[in-house]
């Protein structure tokens, strides 16, 4: 994945940066995509990452048993790994990265609940939060066969309570988000403690958690909670986590301090009426995310800021970081993922292909 300078860039990612450029340079037309995972429509859609286009369904509305989507995942195969299931069920599904097209469910054995985010580590293997039971879970990366319990939660202040999405660097850490719920392991939950970013190293002999980012300040256009979500490193190195309750904070890797805090109230009101999903990053460094209005059906938008200054870039016509509107096509989004084998141009589908198979992409409170 993504870490500190020279370590920003995975060695897969970085190869597939340069060898997307050399296939895109002077080609005209050329469109990856954005997609993005509906919980309430059961279904992954397509954007245009540049022009914010709807491209319709690249996933169809339940297929495979696609149930409220959340983490959506490239593997090193190129194909779309998603986090399906509700409070007592789970699933991770397999996708062709390029058409969209259900493989079979991915995981072999185990006990998933609520799947939330999912990602594959420095050894090869698929770890897997499963919220509903407080566990971090790990499947073979070729096979889907389950592996063993990486990691679980006690019950206890600063361990594993509520584990939603994961990232990993270089080093074999793993970040964890937690939103500081307990699990009952029959699909019920009870807030206790704060929501906070883990890190685990999952190389040594016996992995514990340690608190990366402790629980902040609420945003001041929250309802007075904090949610960490999503997870992404950017170009520089520093750790970008998105809150379900509003706003996207940026740590800085070494030290673990606030760098800044991107607005993500783009309702404007306050307390908010939007809350927010995951986040992905363009190979040009722009930084996405989706949140979804309650007071709209839970319609969702797109937003769009400058992954090296923060900045929001908005679409135009649209203000602050709107980049696709409020649109009954998202259906209370959390998962969103940059693909570069969607939506290609035909002379360059051979080659996009090709470069698909060597990505490994990445990337929810009581109200997800």
């Amino acid at each position: 994945m993504r870490q500190t300078s020279p370590k920003s860039l995975s060695a897969q990612t970085s190869v597939f940066l340069g060898t997307l450029a050399s296939l895109t340079c002077g080609v005209s037309g050329a469109s990856a995509a954005l997609l993005v995972g509906n919980t309430e429509g059961n279904n992954v859609v397509i954007f245009d990452e540049r022009t914010g286009k709807f491209g319709g369904e690249f996933i169809a509305a339940g297929a495979g048993g696609l149930t409220s989507p959340d983490d959506l995942t490239y593997g090193p195969d190129g194909n779309l790994y998603v986090s399906s299931g509700n409070e007592t069920s789970g699933a991770i599904l397999k996708f062709d990265g390029k058409t969209g097209d259900f493989l079979g469910r991915f995981d072999q054995g185990g006990r998933l609940l609520r799947p939330y985010g999912n990602a594959f580590g420095p050894d090869g293997n698929l770890y897997v939060s499963s919220f509903r039971s407080d566990e971090i879970l790990r499947f073979d990366g070729i096979t889907g066969q389950f592996l063993d319990v990486f990691a679980f939660g006690t019950g206890v202040a600063n361990g594993l309570n509520g584990p939603n999405d994961l990232l990993f660097d270089q080093d074999g850490n793993l970040y964890v988000t937690t939103q500081g719920s307990v699990a009952d392991g029959k699909g019920g939950i009870a807030f206790r403690f704060e929501s906070q970013v883990l890190r685990y190293n999952i190389f040594a002999d016996t992995p514990e958690p340690a608190v990366f980012v402790p629980q902040p300040t609420p945003s001041p256009d929250s309802f007075n909670f904090v949610s960490f979500l999503g997870l992404e490193f950017g170009a520089d190195g520093d750790l970008f986590v998105s809150d379900f309750a509003n706003d996207i904070r940026r740590y800085d890797l070494l030290t673990g301090g606030l760098v800044d805090t991107l607005s993500t109230n783009y309702t404007g009101t306050v307390p908010s009426n939007n809350f927010m999903g995951g986040l992905t990053f363009d190979p040009n460094g722009t930084l996405y995310t989706v949140g979804f209005d309650l007071t709209q059906g839970n319609q969702g938008a797109i937003l769009r800021f400058d992954g090296e200054t923060g900045d929001p870039l908005p679409a135009a016509g649209e203000s602050g970081p709107v980049f696709v509107s409020t649109t009954p096509n998202l259906k209370r989004p959390i998962g969103i993922t940059y693909s570069p084998v969607v939506v290609p141009e035909p002379a360059l589908t051979l080659g996009l292909m090709a470069v698909g198979a060597i990505f490994a992409g990445k990337k929810r409170s009581s109200f997800r």
